[in-house]
């Protein structure tokens, strides 16, 4: 899965060639700082923030891309993932790989896109309901959009107030998608969060004054451990307290480490919820595995300590994030990318279906 960098970022592997030297060039174009392309330009609005790529120390071979994570400002993210498309193969697969991307989901082209996971928070038992992409393929034209609701409820209402934000984003999207004739994007995805809890809880850490002096990024505890947030797998020890800039050395060396064990030669994208099942990873089964006991994926105990204040009107702004992610499959075009214009707008048509029964 993916892995939480010490300073807040996420680090996605790069797939082998050519989806991994494909997706990297993707984003090296975009946010290219010479870049003068409007069109390009707006895009970077739509995805996550680039922050060029990364090596650990150890496997200077080993490339990681360097990405914003974007449910780190949401206390009880909610995040769904949803492959847009009428087709989940590009233009150079081959019959075998047409075949089998068919076969997974065979509605694909008339529905448009595919969900490939989700995990709700309910508030009502102040835990996370999780969907893998079984559920999204169980789901048919009579069933789509029972199952979409599905992301939107938090076991006492339906949040509409989300619905109708995610669907002011993705027409966003669709307003780009309808002006471009430079890119078509094959297996690429939407990634949807929103705020699932009622009212974001302020957790205090002890020394609050002495962290926000030091600069202490989120995530990282008072004694030097680090913390992952969120969604993400695994929480690394450090060694001396205080000593900040050690134990992120030795936290990256250490968490890499972990990764490169559990990682099994499988690629995942950006979501943790892409993981089958922590059960059936007996690597995690370790003294510093996170399970689904624990709280958003972080030890409770360890909680306590962190201070994850953060002002209204951040709050506000961050209720809903919709952003475009997995581009290893993104080519050059002279056209419209009517494929991906299709799966938009049948999700939108979807969703508004839900706010109006």
């Amino acid at each position: 899965g993916i892995l939480q960098h010490p300073d807040g970022t996420v680090l996605k592997q790069l797939q082998p060639p050519p989806r991994g030297p494909r997706e990297q060039e993707f984003y090296n174009k975009v946010y290219d700082s010479d870049c003068c392309d409007s069109i390009l330009l707006e895009l970077r609005e739509y995805l996550p923030k680039y922050f060029g790529v990364w090596s650990p120390p150890t496997a200077p071979n080993d490339t990681y891309l360097k990405l914003e994570d974007v449910t780190c400002k949401f206390n009880k993210p909610c995040i769904m993932d949803v492959k847009i498309g009428q087709k989940s193969y590009d233009p150079y697969a081959s019959a075998e790989k047409i075949q089998q991307q068919v076969s997974k989901y065979p509605l694909m082209e008339e529905i448009g896109f595919l969900v490939l996971g989700m995990r709700v928070y309910h508030v009502s038992s102040d835990s996370y309901e999780t969907q893998n992409q079984h559920y999204g393929r169980s789901l048919t034209k009579e069933t789509v959009k029972d199952g979409i609701s599905k992301f939107f409820h938090n076991g006492y209402c339906l949040r509409k107030d989300a619905i109708a934000a995610s669907i002011r984003k993705i027409e966003k999207i669709l307003e780009w998608f309808e002006g471009q004739k430079q890119l078509n994007f094959y297996a690429s995805s939407l990634l949807f969060v929103y705020e699932g809890s009622c009212q974001a809880t302020t957790v205090r850490l002890s020394d609050v004054t002495l962290a926000e002096k030091r600069g202490v990024p989120k995530g990282l505890l008072s004694g030097g451990d680090i913390l992952e947030y969120n969604n993400n797998i695994h929480v690394i020890n450090s060694t001396e307290n205080g000593k900040i800039e050690a134990s992120v050395s030795k936290g990256l060396s250490k968490f890499y480490a972990l990764h490169k064990k559990a990682y099994s030669k499988r690629h995942h994208s950006q979501l943790s919820l892409k993981v089958e099942n922590l059960e059936q990873g007996n690597v995690w089964k370790s003294s510093t595995c996170i399970t689904q006991e624990h709280l958003n994926g972080n030890v409770i105990p360890q909680l306590e300590k962190v201070f994850c204040h953060m002002p209204a009107e951040i709050k506000e702004s961050a209720n809903v994030e919709v952003r475009m992610i997995d581009f290893a499959h993104v080519f050059p075009s002279n056209t419209k990318d009517e494929g991906y214009i299709y799966g938009l707008k049948n999700l939108i048509t979807v969703l508004q279906n839900i706010l109006d029964n």
